[in-house]
């Protein structure tokens, strides 16, 4: 039995050894095999893993993704119309969605040039171009290391997943998520859907999404009229819409167009002859009328926004207070009037401060800076205005004489325009005339620190020096600003405060904002602001700023600085103020340049218009003086009369006048005893006519640079307060 087992083992054992020996020769080849066999399978598998990990990812993206209707009703983000004060939208921001149309109402030639241009197999991947990616891939290996992105491997489909679903953030994890998100659009909608989709959503420049937003932006008409020209101008704008856009530069929309339409050709959508007869140079650009300089308005308007309503994502109404009309007639004066190689601002104010009107320059595509909010200028004579309204509010009259004449202040001697000096004249006068010398002098009698606080309660919110150069505007100011001071004058000493906005809704009518009612603050007492409305009046119309006359009651003051480097004009007419500016961005000076020339010819141009269906309003420049600013024509500053009149001449010298005769019967009844008597002695103290008690020398003479002295404070009670007459510069030896 054990015999038979080993005789019967060793054939085994035999063939055992056998094929050990072959092992060498015969068992590599097997083993590679076999490695190559469990690396297929392992492929396979992990091949099968991620096909159905695919699928399952696709079918759940396809399920999330919302019903064809759901995303044509879908825009991504903010939308903000602008409206005009009479409610026309003038200007939409953020994405512009035009009409949404049908692949049926697109016309073919513009179906053809986009998938030419942007995706030629379109019909026929599954959303993902195989074919597309590897020509991208192999592009990725020749350029690496240089920084250029895989190009050509998106497709429409990819697109439109971007557009709708995803940023455009370039990593690999937003590739494969859009890869997905492709796979399950094409499974949940057909091509014809796809396209209609992209061709609606796609953005093309300018705050405009979809074809017909781009045709109305670029050409003005709706995209179911557009030309095969027209298809591929636009057809371009998807590849880099800022670089191609033909606003922007039209010859690299030129040569864009050119490649489209070559692209069309080797497609096979269009013949060599059809694209030759297309003229992309012949195409008829939209003029975007009256549009460009509102946008200085919407610059300044629109960032207040952050302020008034909370942040959101919800589309916007917003209603301002900007008027078309008015705004169309202040670019064309601004463009008309300004000189060659020279800038303008213009800003128009109603009584309450809106804003009707807008120019920041004479070209927003040349130039977006708002000179009229943003530069700071030298207002030159206008800044006059704050010189004047002090001196009144210290106690001056428009009526009170005073001296032209050479000054000199801290070693600063200034100069009248004309070189020459004309001598005694009232106030109204030199302010109307705009002469130098005596805006010098009353801003160092009633002091520059007093002009300074003056400007500030206005408004000016600049930068002010007190050196007395000072008073002929050597500040910075902005055009808005020195508008709404001269707006505050109109309201009869009542600030202004410039708004552009006068409420906000949602697009569905939800209210967020309403711009409350405001009632000012009185700035200055009515009879100052009637008094320098009365010298602005007579500045208009027999002084430096007659050219801004305009057929019915002005208000206004010019501003020319040294070298002629700004000219300003404001003024106000029928309840509506208006700042003109003209100079150069460099602050270099401009030959000819006069407030009282083409700011002023601009002012009158513009207001002629913005005015027209205004009722005419006659200027309140009756001055009621308070009670302790009167002086009485009747009575001897208040005092009980003496026994022989006890009256007394302007500068306070008595009068003797005639006796009454015996059968004259007195109207006025005897003082009491303890009543108010005029003291001279004390009147001519403090008017600078008499030395004080103490000092018997002769009174000394006015110096030239001092007007007069200022009126005494009124006592906080009686006896009733006693003003001191002017103490003028003597002309010819005797008081004028």
């Amino acid at each position: 039995m054990r015999r038979e087992r080993q005789s019967s083992s060793a054939p085994k054992s035999s063939s055992s050894g056998k094929g050990s020996g072959k092992g060498p020769g015969s068992g590599g080849p097997s083993g590679l095999r076999l490695w190559l066999r469990r690396l297929f399978r392992w492929g396979l598998a992990l091949a099968l893993v991620g096909v159905v990990a695919v699928a399952v990812a696709v079918g759940i993206a396809a399920q999330r993704i919302p019903s064809f209707e759901e995303l044509k009703k879908s825009p991504a983000g903010q939308t903000i119309r602008v409206h005009a004060a009479d409610g026309t939208v003038f200007l939409s921001l953020g994405p512009n969605y035009g009409r949404w149309l049908t692949l049926r109402e697109t016309p073919q030639v513009m179906q053809d040039a986009m998938v030419a241009v942007e995706d030629r197999r379109f019909r026929y991947h599954p959303g993902v171009d195989p074919v597309g990616m590897t020509r991208a891939a192999v592009f990725a290996v020749e350029h690496y290391g240089t920084g250029r992105r895989m190009q050509g491997a998106s497709t429409i489909t990819q697109q439109l997943a971007r557009n709708i679903f995803l940023s455009n953030s370039y990593t690999w994890s937003r590739k494969l998520r859009e890869m997905i998100l492709s796979l399950a659009l094409e499974w949940k909608f057909s091509k014809d859907e796809i396209l209609e989709l992209y061709l609606n959503k796609v953005y093309f420049g300018g705050g405009s999404y979809g074809i017909d937003a781009a045709s109305r932006r670029f050409f003005g008409h709706s995209a179911t009229q557009m030309s095969l020209s027209e298809a591929a101008v636009v057809a371009g704008l998807v590849k880099a819409p800022s670089r191609y856009s033909p606003t922007a530069d039209a010859q690299a929309a030129l040569g864009r167009s050119g490649v489209v339409l070559e692209t069309m050709v080797d497609a096979g959508f269009i013949t060599q002859a059809q694209a030759d007869g297309a003229k992309p140079a012949d195409v008829q650009l939209a003029q975007e009328t009256g549009q460009n300089s509102a946008r200085y308005f919407t610059d300044w308007a629109l960032p207040q926004l952050d302020m008034l309503i909370d942040e959101g994502t919800e589309a916007l109404d917003v209603y301002t207070t900007l008027d078309l009309g008015m705004q169309r007639a202040a670019t064309a004066a601004i463009q008309a009037d300004t000189p060659k190689g020279v800038q303008g601002a213009l800003v128009s104010l109603d009584r309450d401060g809106a804003v009707r009107a807008m120019v920041g320059g004479t070209d927003y595509v040349a130039s977006n800076y708002n000179r009229a909010t943003q530069a700071m200028r030298q207002p030159g004579s206008a800044w006059k205005l704050f010189v004047y309204m002090a001196a009144l509010e210290a106690g001056y009259k428009v009526d009170d004489q005073v001296v032209d004449e050479p000054v000199t202040i801290n070693g600063w001697s200034p100069k009248n325009s004309s070189g020459r000096f004309a001598g005694p004249m009232s106030l109204r006068t030199a302010f109307a005339y705009s002469v130098n010398t005596i805006a010098a002098k009353l801003g160092n009698e009633i002091g520059f620190s007093s002009v300074a606080n003056m400007a500030r309660r206005f408004g000016i919110t600049t930068p002010i020096n007190t050196h007395p150069s000072m008073v002929l505007g050597s500040a910075e100011v902005r055009v808005i600003d020195m508008t709404a001071a001269f707006a505050a004058v109109s309201r009869k000493g009542v600030s202004v405060q410039p708004y552009g906005i006068n409420k906000v809704t949602t697009a569905d009518g939800r209210l967020l904002y309403q711009k409350p009612a405001e009632r000012g603050q009185v700035l200055v007492d009515n009879w100052v602001a009637a008094g320098i409305t009365d010298l602005l009046q007579t500045a208009v119309a027999t002084g430096t700023g007659r050219a801004a006359q305009i057929g019915r009651p002005v208000a206004g003051k010019t501003g020319t600085t040294s070298s002629n480097k700004d000219g300003w004009f404001l003024g106000f007419s029928s309840g509506l103020t208006t700042g003109v500016w003209m100079g150069r961005d460099d602050a270099k000076a401009v030959g000819g340049l006069q407030g009282g020339r083409a700011p002023a010819k601009a002012f009158a141009d513009y207001m002629r218009i913005a005015v027209a269906r205004r009722p005419v309003e006659p200027f309140d420049t009756e001055v009621k003086l308070p009670e302790w600013q009167l002086e009485g024509d009747d009575e001897a500053y208040f005092g009980a009369p003496e026994e022989n009149g006890g009256m007394v001449d302007e500068n306070g010298m008595p009068i003797e006048l005639p006796a009454a005769p015996d059968t004259a019967q007195g109207d006025v009844p005897p003082p009491p005893a303890d009543g108010p008597v005029l003291n001279q002695q004390w009147i001519e103290e403090q008017t600078g006519r008499r030395p004080p008690a103490d000092n018997g020398a002769a009174a000394p003479k006015a110096a030239p640079q001092q007007l007069r002295p200022p009126a005494p404070a009124p006592p906080k009670a009686p006896p009733p307060v006693l003003k001191a007459p002017p103490a003028r510069t003597p002309a010819n030896g005797e008081g004028n």
